[in-house]
């Protein structure tokens, strides 16, 4: 029926909330040596994704602690770890390019 549901380009449940991020990335792009560079051969990696990352599995911080750190739930947390964990092993498995851009965040 016409008037009920979402409006075009709206998405289900609640808005993405922002991420508490505390280290920015000094380097954004990583490629395979001797790899030509495709844009369709890139993985995207936000800054969040990143930081879950280095806190839970560079910092050894357990789930609970890393997502105190950055402001969310602890399920929160752990859909940006899983995100990013199959990014990377994509990316390394198949040879793609990393490049860390974007996202939702504050910095600390």
């Amino acid at each position: 029926m016409p008037g009920y549901g979402r409006r075009h380009g709206q998405q289900r449940g609640r808005c993405r909330g922002r991420r508490w991020v505390e280290q920015l990335p000094e380097t954004t792009h990583f490629k395979p040596n001797g790899q030509p560079q495709l844009p369709s051969n890139t993985v995207f990696l936000t800054v969040e994704e990143l930081e879950a990352l280095r806190l839970v599995d560079l910092e050894d911080l357990k789930q609970e602690e890393a997502a105190a750190m950055m402001g969310v739930s602890r399920k929160t947390l752990w859909n940006d770890l899983h995100r990013a964990r199959k990014k990377v092993v994509n990316a390394l498995v198949n040879g793609y390019a990393i490049r860390i851009q974007g996202g939702d965040y504050i910095q600390r």
